[in-house]
C-alpha cells in the first residue's frame, strides 16, 4: 500500500489532466486541500499516539521490572522467614535439651547428696550406739572394780573401821545392811551384765 502524505495530496492536483467538461478545478483543489489537512491531522495524531504508546510501553516495562523485583523480594523474604523460623525451632529444641540435661544432672546430684546424708546419718547412729555400749560396759567394769576395792579394804581393816563406815563389820561379823551396793548378810552383788554382749573397752564401730 502506497504511503500517502499531505504533501502528496497537495501535489496531486498538478498531475491531473485538463479535460473538457471535467470536474470544476477549484472544487477539486478545495477538496484535495481539505483531504490534505485531514490527512495531516491524522498523521499528527498517529505520531502523538505512537509517542503515547511508546511511553506506555516504557512505563509497562518499568512496572514489569518492579513487579519482578517485588516478586523476588517476596520470595527472598519468605525464604528468610522460613530460615529464621527453622533456626528458632532448632535453637528452642537445643535449649530444651540442655535444660532437660541440666535438670537431670541437678536431680542426680540431689539424690546422691541425699543418699550420702542418709548413709552418714546411719553411720552416726551406729557409732553412737557402739559408743554408748562401750561406755556402759566401761562404767560397769569401773563400778565393779571400785566395789571390789572397797570390799578388799574392808577385809584388810576388819573390825578396826568406824562403825559408821558403810562396810564396817556388824557385831555378828557381817557387813552393814545399808552399804552402797544395797547388799546384806555379807553378800556383795555382782554387776548385772548388759543385755547386749559388751564390747572390748574403747571399741568403736
Amino acid at each position: 500500500m502506497m504511503e500517502l502524505t499531505p504533501l502528496d495530496v497537495r501535489k496531486k492536483k498538478d498531475d491531473f489532466k485538463r479535460a473538457v467538461r471535467g470536474y470544476e478545478p477549484a472544487q477539486v483543489e478545495a477538496f484535495l486541500e481539505m483531504c490534505a489537512e485531514r490527512l495531516d491531522q491524522l498523521v499528527q495524531r498517529e505520531k502523538r499516539l505512537e509517542g503515547e504508546v511508546a511511553g506506555m510501553r516504557e512505563r509497562l516495562a518499568a512496572f514489569q521490572e518492579r513487579e519482578r523485583a517485588l516478586n523476588e523480594a517476596l520470595v527472598s523474604a519468605q525464604e528468610l522467614r522460613e530460615e529464621a523460623r527453622s533456626q528458632a525451632e532448632r535453637g528452642a529444641e537445643l535449649k530444651l535439651r540442655e535444660a532437660e540435661q541440666e535438670a537431670a544432672a541437678i536431680r542426680q546430684r540431689a539424690e546422691s547428696a541425699t543418699e550420702a546424708s542418709r548413709q552418714a546419718l546411719e553411720d552416726l547412729k551406729v557409732r553412737r550406739a557402739g559408743f554408748l555400749r562401750s561406755l556402759r560396759w566401761s562404767l560397769q567394769r569401773f563400778l565393779g572394780e571400785i566395789e571390789e576395792e572397797e570390799r578388799r579394804v574392808v577385809a584388810e581393816e576388819g573390825g578396826a573401821m568406824s562403825a559408821g563406815h558403810p562396810y564396817a563389820a556388824a557385831p555378828d561379823g557381817t557387813a552393814g545392811e545399808d552399804d552402797a551396793t544395797g547388799a546384806s548378810d555379807g553378800e556383795v552383788p555382782a554387776s548385772e551384765p548388759d543385755s547386749e554382749t559388751p564390747e572390748p573397752r574403747g571399741a568403736t564401730t
